[in-house]
């Protein structure tokens, strides 16, 4: 375990920023409205937080519960005012009715980012065919992660599948990293670091007192421990 395995935390305000880098987080994804599952936070918020830490923040592009795109010239022009306030790094992910990727819409986003780096979110766990998507994603300019749990249901069940695509490594469409997010528990961590997986996602597992509560350095300095296998 040379290298250092990344811990991104969920950040919605600068007071959650603050607590998870003191508590070892790598990177922070930042969104707003939890009960959407994650929308893309206002720019001022990215301001503030990108002043408060100096650690890589990723900022989420999405604007309405759900994996469709919605509104595609509205998403790309909150995407150029993130990125001209100094925004470098995004999440995205986009399925069209049938579950497949919605290819011309995460291209459209994805163009608008000039190679900005950006995971591909959980939408994969919602796709008709996990494999058709990396595939179908394998050359877009920037991708370098993929979020997932495996499953739609969580870690849990998505455990074996996790497993099979980290010995994919070397296949098309299986360069970006996996990011495992989505129900993960502090005794997933040993099993996916064994099987070579370095990168972990915490939302709610960052907060003792539920969503309704801040970050907690502490919580995150456990995560932090296991994931470097302490």
């Amino acid at each position: 375990m040379s290298k250092r395995a990344v811990l991104e935390v969920i950040a919605l305000d600068v007071e959650d920023a603050v607590a998870a880098r003191a508590g070892g987080a790598d990177r922070l994804e930042l969104v707003t409205d939890i009960a959407a599952d994650g929308l893309t936070p206002p720019v001022a918020t990215f301001a503030g937080i990108r002043a408060a830490v100096d650690i890589d923040l990723r900022v989420m592009l999405r604007l309405a519960d759900g994996f469709a795109a919605g509104d595609l010239e509205r998403l790309v022009r909150v995407a150029r005012e993130l990125r001209d306030v100094g925004a470098e790094e995004f999440v995205l992910g986009f399925l069209d009715a049938e579950g497949g990727v919605d290819l011309a819409a995460v291209e459209r986003v994805a163009g608008e980012l000039d190679g900005c780096r950006w995971t591909f979110h959980r939408a994969i766990d919602h796709a008709a065919d996990r494999d058709a998507l990396r595939k179908q994603l394998a050359d877009l300019p920037g991708l370098d992660a993929y979020l997932t749990a495996g499953s739609a249901a969580g870690v849990d069940d998505g455990l074996p599948t996790l497993l099979a695509e980290a010995a994919r490594g070397g296949e098309p469409g299986y360069a970006p990293r996996i990011l495992v997010g989505g129900g993960l528990r502090l005794d997933h961590v040993p099993p996916l670091r064994a099987a070579g997986i370095d990168a972990f996602h915490i939302g709610g597992a960052a907060r003792p007192g539920g969503w309704a509560g801040p970050v907690s350095a502490e919580a995150v300095g456990e995560w932090r421990r296991v994931v470097d296998g302490h």
